[in-house]
C-alpha cells in the first residue's frame, strides 16, 4: 500500500493525507493538520478556529454530545491529547499533554509538554500550567506570547509549501 504524507489543500486550510477527519467537524481558515491527526467529531462537534496548527499524533474527541471548541490560533503540539470542551485563542498545548474530560482552558495560556490536565478543569486566561496533575506555575509572559505568534506564523506558511508540492516524499 502507498502512503503519502503531502499535504492537501481544502477550501483555505490544509490537512496531511495521512490524517483522518471524521464526523462534524469544522476548520478554520489558515488551520493545518499534520500527518496521523485523529479529529473525531463522531459523538460531538468538534469546532476548529483560524489559523491552528494541529501536529503530528495529536488526538481530538470528546464526551458524548458535549461539543469541544478550540479557539482561534491554538497550537497543539506533537501527540497531545484534546479531550476537552474548550482550549481559548492564542494558547499552546505541549508535546504529549493531555486535557481531559469537561476542561476549559483559557485564552494565551500555554500546558506544558507532559501535562496532564485532570477531568473538570479550568484554567483561567493568561496562565501557564505543568505537570501530572497540572498546576498553575505562573503567568505567560509577552515572550511566551511572542513565541507562540512566531509558531503559528511558521506552521501556517510550511502548510502552504506542503500544498503547493515544495515538500515531495522521495518515494
Amino acid at each position: 500500500m502507498e502512503m503519502s504524507y503531502r499535504m492537501r489543500r481544502i477550501k483555505d486550510f490544509y490537512v496531511a493525507e495521512a490524517a483522518v477527519v471524521m464526523g462534524d467537524v469544522t476548520i478554520g481558515k489558515d488551520t493545518n493538520l499534520w500527518p496521523f491527526v485523529c479529529a473525531r467529531g463522531d459523538v460531538a462537534p468538534i469546532r476548529i478556529g483560524e489559523g491552528c496548527s494541529i501536529q503530528d499524533f495529536t488526538m481530538l474527541h470528546c464526551r458524548h454530545k458535549v461539543p469541544m471548541e478550540i479557539g482561534n490560533h491554538v497550537l497543539i503540539g506533537h501527540h497531545a491529547t484534546a479531550h476537552c470542551t474548550r482550549i481559548g485563542a492564542w494558547t499552546l498545548v505541549g508535546i504529549g499533554s493531555r486535557i481531559l474530560d469537561g476542561s476549559e482552558i483559557g485564552s494565551e495560556c500555554i500546558i506544558a509538554a507532559g501535562a496532564v490536565v485532570v477531568p473538570g478543569t479550568i484554567i483561567p486566561n493568561g496562565k501557564l500550567v505543568a505537570g501530572v496533575p497540572a498546576k498553575i506555575l505562573r503567568d505567560v509572559t509577552d515572550k511566551d506570547t511572542t513565541y507562540i505568534r512566531d509558531v503559528l506564523g511558521r506552521y501556517v506558511q510550511l502548510a502552504r509549501d506542503h500544498a503547493d508540492g515544495k515538500f515531495v516524499p522521495p518515494f
